[in-house]
């Protein structure tokens, strides 16, 4: 490949300018807001979006926008074909105890800090830098590569499917949005709200007057609050030391303070991305297991803290609700607690699963029937994503797979399944590779998000490679 060499050490001089640029896209906060004006996902998330359109306008690619929510910079091939390099600049919110700034861009340690590092900043940054080497190193191209920009890939895909509706798809891709090497399948995913209107109390005592926690369907949570009241005049010293007890005895952490005359418990988890929530821990079911061992005298509200810590507790695999599914290719349904909203009226739980590939969502919805029947909870379907499934020895994936291997030199890898869910649902033919390495810590979603820079600059290798193999004239 003889230009191969060109566009590699042409990627090593533009190492300063990557990392700055990645410095500066970490600062613009782009979570989701209302829309605003001509901005459908406010502020922070059309400031990245502007961000990054300007600068590869600057550089020369040609870039099309759909009405701002989305759009795209191409390098022109000289066929009738269009690759695809897929990924989204918004970002789920910070959540709580960062050492560093999250919105700061930070190096340190030979890594950069912030919210989007990883997810998905940190990956669209590199794929630009490999689309920008090749085009100064002029390799001549067959297919037209689009780098395409996702402005709400973290919540509701609105702006992909209005995207994709002015603009088309390619013909072929990737998105870098998950892990390497190359993914040939992700889990369905599903959310869906369980819900119950509660009578009121009829007894005096201790009354659950509210629980909140979480702040995203895809995130476990890493703080709940619960609200209390007691309306006999007892007080609330006995709580006090069931706090004191259980937070000695097990190190869970879990607050109490007076609230006028009520009281509040608040408990602190451990963030991580829904796909993988084993690897954090669920505030929201620290507080519920502790709320189990109180007697409250609104009956309902008592109900379902025991439904919630009998069917849910601290299990990721929906076991005990029904739903405990799984399948040779790719292994266990993953089921997360996103949020909670309870209050002396009603509940709601919204809960995040990812369900094997050949399985269906109403195959979840009807293993759970059972027990939301015995509690008498309401299902209240919502969004649903279903499976995708390809052949490892797709041409494509070989490709990729060759081309991990090459510059990682890891002969040990397969193709993978992933819980998470990306862009390659939203067009045929497109794969999710990288742009996490085996081995990594997976901080997406979660505090001290961060990507190593070293690796920074070895994925944008891979990119460039990959482009030029699969889409480019030269072999």
């Amino acid at each position: 490949m003889e230009y191969l060499d060109l566009v590699l050490n042409k990627i090593e001089e533009n190492r300063d300018e990557q990392i700055s640029c990645l410095q500066e896209l970490i600062r613009i906060k782009s979570v989701e807001e209302p829309a605003k004006g001509d901005m459908p996902f406010g502020e922070g998330v059309h400031g990245a979006y502007t961000y990054m359109m300007e600068k590869c306008s600057r550089e020369g690619f040609a870039i099309k926008n759909a009405d701002n929510y989305g759009g795209h910079a191409e390098l022109s091939g000289s066929g009738d074909k269009v690759f695809g390099i897929v990924g989204h600049l918004d970002v789920v919110p910070e959540g709580h105890d960062w050492e560093e700034d999250p919105y700061g861009g930070l190096v340190k340690d030979g890594f950069i800090y912030g919210r989007g590092t990883t997810d998905n900043k940190g990956p669209m940054v590199a794929a630009y830098y490999a689309m920008r080497a090749i085009k100064e190193c002029g390799v001549p191209m067959r297919d037209t590569v689009r780098l395409i920009f996702g402005l709400d890939e973290e919540t509701n895909w609105a702006g992909m499917e209005h995207y994709i509706a002015k603009l088309g798809v390619p013909d072929y891709g990737i998105t870098p949005d998950a892990d390497f090497p190359a993914i040939h399948g992700e889990k369905g995913i599903m959310v869906f709200d369980l819900a119950k209107k509660f009578m009121p109390a009829t007894a005096k005592g201790l009354e659950l007057r509210s629980v909140k926690g979480g702040t995203a369907p895809n995130m476990v949570a890493d703080s709940a609050r619960a609200v209390v009241r007691d309306t006999s005049g007892a007080g609330y010293d006995m709580i006090r030391a069931q706090v004191a007890a259980k937070r000695n005895k097990n190190h869970v952490t879990i607050n109490c303070r007076g609230i006028g005359t009520s009281f509040e418990l608040t408990a602190e988890g451990v963030a991580a991305h829904g796909a993988k929530p084993e690897a954090g821990k669920n505030a929201i079911s620290v507080l519920m297991e502790f709320l189990g061992e109180l007697n409250f005298v609104n009956e309902d509200a008592a109900v379902f803290v025991d439904f919630y810590n009998q069917h849910i507790g601290y299990e990721t695999d929906g076991h005990s609700l029904g739903c405990g599914f799984s399948d040779g290719p790719s292994g266990k349904l993953i089921l997360n607690v996103g949020m909670i909203d309870l209050d002396h009226e009603a509940v709601k739980l919204t809960i995040n699963a990812r369900y094997p590939v050949t399985m269906h969502a109403e195959d979840v919805y009807e293993g759970i029937v059972p027990v939301t029947d015995k509690f008498n909870l309401g299902i209240i379907k919502g969004k649903n994503e279903d499976p995708i499934y390809i052949p490892a020895d797709d041409p494509m994936i070989v490709t990729l797979m060759d081309v991990y291997k090459k510059h990682t030199g890891d002969t040990e890898s397969s193709p993978l399944v992933i819980g998470g869910g990306t862009y390659a649902r939203a067009f045929e033919n497109v794969i999710a590779f990288g742009a996490m390495f085996p081995g990594d810590p997976d901080l997406m979603h979660q505090k001290n998000e961060r990507i190593s820079i070293d690796n920074f600059m070895l994925m944008t290798k891979i990119f460039a490679e990959a482009i030029i193999r699969l889409a480019g004239e030269t072999e």
